[in-house]
């Protein structure tokens, strides 16, 4: 849900908790499909309540699967991976493919949820989440040590474009993985071992609309 304006996320997340309740993974391990389906009707810009309810049927089946997402995450992950770019190609592979089971027709708010690098997408949602699990410090969980904060991708939107073309991080024009390699690239030269600790700085000059 991590696109479009703060108001609105807030509004779609409050109103999907008021259904999956204060504990998602519980709720999603004891699944109740007809629930979801029953109760959930919101939707979030590109998503209607259909995406939704078949993203919350996804993980529930990867979580039944795997236990958690992390090992589901980290079953997709090689140690020889130069980033994060392959685990997230592999990952949202298979979350499609497990979503095919429940639907035989995937809409276009379902693939929007998983981008491809492949495809030149920047996986700005994908890329978040990884630095909120990979990452440890007063913003960034760290539950996933397992993986090296080296090999994690900026996650890239408009603002951090803008800002990123402003610093010379970028030559590129246009938003795409091409673009948030060239930018992880440049910041390595500062922190090869954790060059998207600059990301939480960077977006805050965008957010705060700062002069420089």
């Amino acid at each position: 849900m991590a696109y479009g304006n703060v108001k609105q996320i807030n509004t779609t997340l409050k109103s999907l908790f008021e259904v999956i309740g204060d504990r998602p993974c519980s709720f999603l391990k004891n699944f109740n499909p007809h629930k979801i389906n029953s109760g959930l009707n919101l939707k979030h810009r590109f998503y209607t309540s259909s995406d939704i309810s078949l993203l919350l049927i996804t993980i529930s089946d990867i979580l039944s699967t795997h236990g958690s997402l992390k090992k589901f995450y980290l079953s997709h992950y090689e140690d020889s991976d130069k980033s994060v770019k392959e685990m997230l190609e592999r990952t949202s592979d298979a979350f499609l493919t497990t979503a095919g089971n429940h639907s035989p027709k995937l809409s276009r708010g379902l693939k929007f949820m998983f981008p491809k690098p492949s495809a030149g997408s920047a996986c700005k949602r994908m890329n978040l989440f990884l630095r909120w699990m990979i990452r440890k410090d007063s913003i960034d969980f760290g539950l996933w040590p397992e993986i090296p904060a080296s090999k994690l991708i900026i996650p890239v939107d408009t603002h951090i474009a803008k800002i990123s073309r402003k610093l010379k991080l970028t030559k590129l024009k246009n938003v795409s993985w091409k673009m948030a390699e060239e930018i992880t690239g440049n910041l390595k030269k500062f922190d090869p071992g954790d060059p998207v600790k600059y990301d939480f700085a960077l977006c805050h000059i965008g957010m705060r609309k700062l002069e420089f």
